[in-house]
């Protein structure tokens, strides 16, 4: 019995198809439904609904095995005589919409939609394991019963308080489990509650019945797993109603993600159980249910996967399906939009597997021939294509002959690689004076394809083309536009780069520096950043080592250059020129004689005069200080400036000078 793990937003849903596991069923992050074939590891159809980008699909289940009637696509397979073969055919998808759509494998087409039922959207959805009737659990709390023959509602109930997040029909179709975060169990003949349990802290993602014995024998038992909860517990519906809390609980490494078991049918047989969680690791359990059990049960093994790298990374468990025998697994690993699938045995007797696989991680969907509706056109020399890009583009197509076209058709039928169709593409634009303003934007937006295609196609050529950009704000766009999965490897990238000559390093570090400014939030959501960002981190530390002792260096030379260049400035100071700027010479010589003082700047005035002057200073200095014979020869400047103020100005420069 395949259990689909209910039904997260965030979650991608991923499930095996019943019984036989020919298909695996899951949605991607582009909203497309693809269905592959576990034989043949190919895509075997892909739907994509009209509103897949708005309207998300959330929950995926399988109907029951049935019989149909192939269409002309699906190839006939042997069967025995007098023995009709039983398929998966329908399969129904809860969108975000609030609609239920149902497709049909064996038309490889929409079967029908349901709509009109609920007011928020779909979280999880059962198929009633006999009859063509489908429940459906929404957002809005209710709980809706499809008529699928009809495409109409039979009944509409509120089943809880909140959000109704899983669901799962008893294997004799006669209880309903229904779960926000309390468990119900519903009559589905009355649509009244049977009994309920007191469920989990947060949303129940998981709802499973893990024995096929009836309700009034104390033989039923479910299990459920919740969102942030590293415990799936075990519940047992008893006779006499004490049954709201878990009797046992089985220890998981994260929240699970995926749920497959092989019921009990007696107290004999074991449960065995194989859990994916959201850590990628799958654990296997094995127990028989007989009352409560006290302890929480470990798995009996844990499987891990990891690439053959030198630096082995693990490989996500997508969803895991038990075989016949304990040993078989079927495994779904890898990435959503294309997943491997591979059929392997464990040894149970080991606590701890891991697995090592070759997983390449290129994106080419291998469609079968009888699925794909793709055609190539036929170009002739007349025809002109159109590339989308920069203006003035060109990419000459060359027009196949007639005759080698029918050989083509038959012999190659490859498609042309990233890098020849670059090639293809002429990039030598002609700079244009009148090019409009768009052209800036329409050249970041190369630039961030380009880059994205070269760090897929790891061409140096493309890349050296792009991050030898010197414009900052080029570079800054470039950043800007860059999805998301491609930070980290251009981080890479630019790491393998600042490691050679320090002059591309100054390149290197603008595009990182633009980096870290616009996917610092994304680089630090990421679990493993301090692993991948550990050999940039260390070649800064070593490439910056020495800068301090440099700067420490630095400061002390220009400290000794400025003392220098001080002391020089000094000595220069001190030694001041005593020399006269200018000296003025009276016509008289006889009264410069008599004054006592050589050089001094004459008045023009009459001789009587000065003499005057002259004697009554002489009288003033000898009542002063004797002793001090220059402040005598001074005085007699004092006066001559009092007499003439064009003399009184050039002594008092003299002055400041001496």
């Amino acid at each position: 019995m395949a259990a689909d793990t209910g039904s997260s937003a965030l979650q991608l849903p991923c499930v095996f198809s019943p019984k036989s596991r020919q298909y695996l069923a899951l949605c991607a992050q582009d909203g497309r439904l693809r269905i592959w074939n576990t034989d043949s590891k190919t895509v075997h159809q892909e739907y994509v609904p009209s509103a897949h980008l708005s309207a998300t699909c959330i929950c995926i289940a399988w109907g029951p095995c049935r019989t149909v009637k192939e269409g002309p696509q699906r190839k006939k397979r042997k069967s025995e005589a007098g023995q009709v073969e039983e398929k998966a055919d329908l399969l129904a998808m809860g969108t975000a919409a609030g609609t239920v759509l149902i497709y049909s494998t064996a038309k490889g087409a929409l079967h029908c939609t349901l709509d009109g039922g609920h007011s928020g959207g779909v979280n999880c959805v059962q198929w009633h394991p006999e009859d063509s009737l489908l429940y459906s659990g929404s957002d809005d709390t209710n709980i809706i019963e499809w008529d699928l023959q009809t495409g109409k509602a039979r009944s509409k109930w509120k089943a809880d308080r909140a959000a109704v997040t899983s669901l799962c029909v008893s294997p004799d179709g006669k209880l309903l489990l229904s779960a926000g975060q309390i468990i119900k169990m519903w009559d589905l003949d009355t649509k009244e509650v049977y009994r309920k349990f007191t469920g989990h802290s947060t949303a129940v993602t998981t709802l499973c019945f893990a024995t096929t014995r009836p309700p009034d024998s104390n033989g039923l038992y479910f299990l459920s797993g919740a969102a942030h909860d590293r415990l799936l517990s075990v519940w047992q519906v008893r006779e006499d109603g004490k049954d709201k809390n878990s009797v046992v609980s089985f220890t998981l490494t994260d929240e699970p993600r995926h749920v497959d078991l092989v019921t009990s049918n007696s107290k004999e047989e074991a449960v065995r159980l194989a859990v994916v969680c959201k850590d990628g690791q799958l654990h296997l359990f094995e127990h028989f249910l007989n009352g409560p059990c006290k302890k929480p049960l470990s798995p009996s093994c844990t499987v891990q996967m990891t690439d053959t790298k030198d630096s082995p990374v693990p490989i996500p468990m997508l969803a895991a399906a038990l075989g016949t025998d304990a040993r078989t697994l079927l495994l779904a690993y890898g990435n959503h939009l294309q997943p491997v699938m591979e059929k392997v045995e464990i040894d149970t007797a080991e606590r701890h597997v891991c697995l090592t696989r070759d997983v390449h991680t290129s994106l080419s969907l291998s469609m079968e021939t009888t699925v794909s509706k793709v055609k190539t056109p036929i170009v002739n020399a007349k025809s002109r294509v159109l590339v989308p890009g920069l203006p003035g583009h060109q990419a000459p197509v060359k027009g196949t002959s007639q005759g080698s076209e029918k050989r083509k058709k038959d012999t190659d039928t490859k498609e042309m690689s990233i890098a020849e169709r670059l090639g293809e593409i002429d990039l030598s634009t002609v700079s244009q004076k009148g090019a409009p303003k768009g052209t800036a934007s329409l050249q970041t937006d190369n630039f961030a394809v380009l880059l994205v295609q070269g760090l897929e196609s790891n061409d140096p050529n493309i890349l050296n083309n792009v991050l030898q950009t010197r414009k900052d704000m080029v570079i800054k766009k470039t950043v800007a536009r860059l999805p998301l999965p491609a930070v980290l490897p251009l981080v890479e990238e630019l790491t393998k780069r600042l490691q050679g000559h320090p002059y591309a390093a100054v390149l290197m570090v603008r595009w990182l520096k633009a980096v870290l400014m616009q996917h610092t939030s994304y680089l630090a959501s990421l679990p493993d950043l301090v692993t991948q960002l550990g050999v940039l981190y260390h070649m800064i530390e070593s490439r910056v080592k020495m800068f301090h002792k440099l700067t420490k260096l630095h400061g002390k030379l220009y400290l000794l250059m400025t003392q220098v260049a001080t002391s020089d400035s000094s000595n220069r100071v001190t030694d001041v020129d005593h020399t006269a700027k200018l000296v003025y010479e009276e016509e008289s010589s006889d009264e410069e004689e008599a004054s006592g003082d050589e050089g001094l700047p004459d008045d023009g005035d009459d001789s009587d005069n000065w003499e005057e002057e002259e004697e009554a200073t002489e009288e003033k200095m000898e009542e002063d200080k004797k002793d001090e014979a220059d402040e005598e020869e001074d005085d007699p400047d004092r006066t001559d400036s009092k007499a003439n103020g064009e003399e009184d100005m050039e002594h008092e420069n003299e002055s400041e000078e001496e």
